[in-house]
Order: structure tokens, then sequence, then C-alpha cells
């Protein structure tokens, strides 16, 4: 007979086959143990009932035991699966292999509590075992790929990494600074949208920020995918390194205009092919990492330790750049490396006579981004025309950001795309509230004509012009020095620097992107009375004087002697900006400076 809930090894023990002949005289088929043993406890018959009744209870409670030292032993060893339940075979053969019991005379002390083994442990790296926790169904089951399963389970769970936030602090060229607080993973275009929120610029996608050394003369752009944070860590304690925000319009302007940045007589492969291959092939092989553009040309290479600069032959390849020890030669043996690519950055030297006794004043450098020694580390080389520097470091960007560049162009130009669909520009409430009105006649009307509108807004923009020169015939007998607002509000324009000098508006055109059209108006040194156009166009920087002319009584301004006149400065610029006149192009970029 088998006893209900005991284990096998129990039925087979001396001591109960010994308690079953003694329990009773007459067993009966279908009636198990236990019950018996129950009978035989209310029978008059027997007087060592009690004695027995004791034995075996106490030969199950040690099975009991013995059966609960297997199983902790088998749970500490044995891994769990189906959330915790031990397999069916391994249940198995523990059972087999189960050791004696203990001797039926070891009794269960009932008053003490009993010691559970606990199968959840941490590991040494502070984390749960996957199969000691709960399983979390996944909601989304679609996404997961066939070969996983569709049972989130605490370690495919994503664990963000603290973030931590650190400050910096911005320069503008005025010298005033901003401390921003930003994350470690936050790119320079993300600063710069920052910063165009907090100081309310126009964002044009020209804006971007420096790295400047002013201890070494070098400065660059920062590519709008380069964290922040890991560029300022490169720097070295103690120096005067900083940020600066200003605008580059020359950035991403070999995109749009590749043949004023790769003259074809640099270009290795133009010159194989005589000049048959385009400018925008050219691009397409900076572009492409499995092919091999060179740019090759003379420069003025300082040597090592000296002062003294040498003229060599340079090749530009993926590789690195290179110096030729005999002519042009580009053999492999007379080849000597310059500098890498992938270690190195390229900056432009600023005021390079002064600081390097630069033979030009187009000097670059390759400077390693993790320094150990400033004076040695650095390649200092010249070319002999901007041009040719512009040529060198847009090819050296390109050979080491590749495609990354042209997606950071294609970013702006895609939102601009996104916001072309819409037929309005988004206005707030209170504008859109807003409708044109004609109070012309006795009584006020609205202009529902689109084009009627657009006419009246233009009228009510020259308003002030006319009031202006009104006030300036009544109250003025001398027309050159009118305190009047139309010859004064130009001073409140951005493309206006004042008082400056030719030097330092050479300066401005050239760290802002020399591109064709961008320009700046400023007073003129050597004659008080008149002002100065600062205009780029092909490569060079040309001055145009503003004068001031008499034309029945009213003060105007002209840059043709007098064939084209107008009222004020701001008219002036906004005609340029449309037409061509005598200007070698048209006004497109100004120069702008803000206080951060």
């Amino acid at each position: 007979m088998a006893l209900a809930g005991c284990p096998d090894s129990f039925l087979h023990h001396p001591y109960y086959q010994d308690n079953v002949d003694r329990a009773s005289h007459r067993p009966r088929e279908g009636v198990g143990p236990s019950f018996q043993a129950s009978c035989s406890h209310n029978s008059p018959s027997h007087q060592e009932d009690d004695v027995d009744l004791e034995a075996l209870v106490n030969d199950m409670n040690s099975s009991f035991d013995s059966l609960y030292s297997i199983c902790c032993t088998q749970s500490e060893t044995t891994p769990l699966i189906h959330n915790g339940q031990l397999a069916c075979s391994q249940l198995a053969s523990s059972g087999t292999n189960s050791p004696q019991p203990t001797s039926p005379k070891q009794k269960l002390r009932r008053s003490q509590p009993m010691h559970i083994l606990t199968v959840r442990r941490l590991q040494e790296d502070d984390q749960f075992r996957t199969s000691s926790l709960p399983a979390i169904p996944n909601p989304f089951p679609e996404l997961c790929s066939p070969a996983s399963s569709p049972v989130l389970t605490p370690g495919s769970m994503p664990q963000n990494p603290p973030t931590h936030n650190h400050v910096i602090k911005v320069f503008s060229e005025d010298g005033t600074s901003k401390a921003i607080e930003l994350p470690s993973d936050m790119t320079a275009r993300d600063v710069c949208q920052l910063l165009i929120y907090k100081c309310h610029c126009v964002d044009d996608n020209s804006w971007t920020l420096i790295e400047h050394h002013p201890h070494l003369g070098l400065e660059r752009c920062l590519e709008d995918h380069e964290l922040v944070i890991q560029v300022q860590s490169t720097w070295i304690m103690g120096n005067e390194s900083r940020f600066l925000f200003r605008k580059n319009y020359a950035k991403y302007e070999f995109f749009k205009h590749p043949v004023s940045f790769f003259p074809e007589q640099m270009v290795a492969c133009c010159q194989e092919l005589n000049g048959s291959s385009a400018h925008s092939q050219v691009l397409q092989n900076f572009l492409n990492s499995s092919s091999s553009p060179e740019i090759q040309g003379s420069l003025h290479v300082r040597e090592v330790g000296r002062k003294s600069w040498k003229k060599l032959s340079v090749f530009l390849r993926r590789s690195g750049l290179y110096f030729s020890s005999k002519g042009t030669s580009k053999e492999p043996r007379h080849l000597q490396l310059l500098a890498d690519i992938e270690d190195n950055n390229v900056f432009s030297l600023v005021a390079g006579k002064k600081t390097y006794s630069a033979p030009t004043d187009y000097g670059f450098c390759i400077k390693p981004i993790k320094m150990r020694n400033e004076t040695k580390d650095l390649r200092l080389l010249c070319a002999e025309d901007e041009q040719s520097r512009t040529c060198w470091m847009t090819a050296f960007r390109l050979l080491k950001y590749g495609i990354l560049l042209y997606q950071n162009y294609r970013i702006p130009q895609q939102r601009k795309t996104l916001l072309s669909h819409f037929s309005t520009p988004v206005r707030s409430i209170s504008e859109n509230s807003l409708v044109a009105m004609d109070f012309s006649g006795h009584t006020g009307r609205v202009i529902e004509n689109p084009a009627e509108a657009q006419n009246a807004a233009m009228e009510e923009g020259q308003t002030w012009r006319k009031r202006s020169q009104r006030m300036n015939t009544l109250g003025n007998s001398s027309p050159l020095h009118p305190p009047t607002l139309g010859h004064t509000i130009h001073r409140t324009q951005p493309w206006f620097h004042g008082r400056i000098s030719r030097k330092e508006a050479h300066s401005m055109i050239e760290k802002q992107g020399p591109v064709d059209g961008l320009f700046l108006l400023r007073d003129s040194q050597s004659n008080p009375k008149t002002f100065v156009l600062t205009l780029y166009c092909q490569q060079k920087i040309r001055h145009f004087q503003i004068l001031p002319f008499e034309d029945n009584g009213q003060l105007v301004f002209s840059l043709d002697d007098g064939n084209t006149r107008f009222t004020d400065l701001i008219q002036l610029v906004e005609f340029y900006q449309l037409n061509r006149g005598i200007l070698p192009c048209k006004l497109k970029h100004y120069c702008s400076q803000i206080s951060l």
C-alpha cells in the first residue's frame, strides 16, 4: 500500500513495515496505512499504540527532512528555468540519487523556525540573475526578431547611463561672454541653436562655434557633429583657449560652388584627365571612401624646432600629408610623412607673420588632437594665396570626415524644405488676428485683396522717410548736418559697424567666411562726412565710398557720383541687394557682431 504524501523510500523503511503489522490484524485493500494507523489508535485491544504512532511520526518527519535537504541542495546548484521551476528531468535524476534518511530517533524541533535557503542572490556585478526575476511580457512582440523571445527579461532592458552636465563659457568678438550648462553629448550645432535662442539672433544657418587658441595664434570652425565637451577636454590646463560664437558663411560653400574651391592645377585627377573631370566628380571622389583623390602643390613648410621656412612639394592623400624630398617626385621612396589625418585637425593661422614669421598671410596649421609638446607637435604651412589655402583646408576636412560633412550640410536644407510646404509663416494668435485696414476715406474698410494689402504695407514703411524729409526742409538751414531720423537710423542696422579701420574691416570679412557678396558699412576715416562699403567679391576685398549730395535742399547718398540717389543708407543697401548696379556683385551676406 502507498502512503499518501510520502516518498517511496519511506514505504520500504523497516520501521514502517513493523508498525503496519502491529497496527492492525485485519488489513483491508484500498485503505492506506495512515487510515489504518488512525483506526488502531482508537482500538482498546492494543496497549502500545501510542508508542508505535510516535515512532511512525518521527519516521515521517525524518523522511521529510531528507527530501527538503535534497531539494535545497539542488536549488543551489541547478539553474532555474520557466520562472523558477526546475526541469522534470532534473527532478527525476535527483530522486534516484537521493541520500539515505537520517535516524528515526532524531525529532523535529517544532518550536524553532526553519532556515529557508534563498535562490535569488546578487552576482558580483550587482545585477540580478535573469532567471530569478519574473519575466515581463513585451507589449510590442511584433518588433522582436523571430530569433528573439517576445518576453522582456531584466538583462535585455536598456540601462541609461547617468549624464553629467558641464559648464562652458562662450565668447563673442566684442569680448562679452555667456556661461551655459550643457550635457556631455551636446554637439556644436546644438550649442549654436541654444545661443541663437538665448541671444535672439536671426537663424540663417551661418552661426558656428569657433575653437580659438590665442596663445598659439590658431583657430578653427567646429564641425556640427563634434561634441563640445570632448573638444574642451583636449585643451591643456592653464592656457587661454576658448570658444567663440560668430558667423561663417563659407563653411559649406564648397558644396555650392566647388569650382572656386578646387582649382584644376591642384587636383591630381583633373591634371591626369587633362581637365575633363568635372568638379562635381571631384567632390564625389572626396565623399566616396573607396576613391583616392589627391591635392598637390607647393607650400612653405616650417622646419621642426627651427624658425626657418622651406618651400616643398606637398601631397595630401587619404593616408596623410606628405612632402617630396626630391623635387616634385611622387615615388614612395621620396615621400615623407608630415602628418596623418585621423589624429589631427586643421587650423588657420591668426597673425602668422607676427607669431611665426610666416612668409605670407595665408598660413594654416596641422595640430594634433592631443598635444604633448606645443612647440614641436605643430606642423605650420603657408600657401601663396587665399584660394590655395582654402583648397588645402577644405580637402583636409573632406578626407577626415567624408560623408558626415554632406549630412551636416543637408540638415538645414531639409529643414527649409519642410518649412516651404507652408504657404504662410507660423504666427502667433495676436498676429493672426490682424487685418489690413484703409483709413483714407471717411470710414475705415478692410483690405481683402492681398496685392492691395501688400502695396499699403510698403507705402506705410516709407512714411517715416517722407516725414523725415519734411522735417529736414522746414527745420534745418544746413542740409549737410541734419539731426533727423533718416540719416541716423542706419546706425541701428547689423551691417553698420561705425568707425572701424580698413584693417579691422578686412579681418572681419576674413573671419566670417570670405564668400562673394559679403559686405559691411562703416564710417570713413579719411572723410568724416562719408561712408564706405566694404565688399568681398572674386577673392578680393574692395572698398566703395558713399558720398552725400544735395538734391533740392535734401541730403541724398550715392555710390555712382549722384546718378543713383537714395534718401538714406537703408534704402541704398536694399537697392543693391536686388540690383548689381556698379558693384561687381549683389550684396548677399552682411558681417554682424552680437553681444552675449
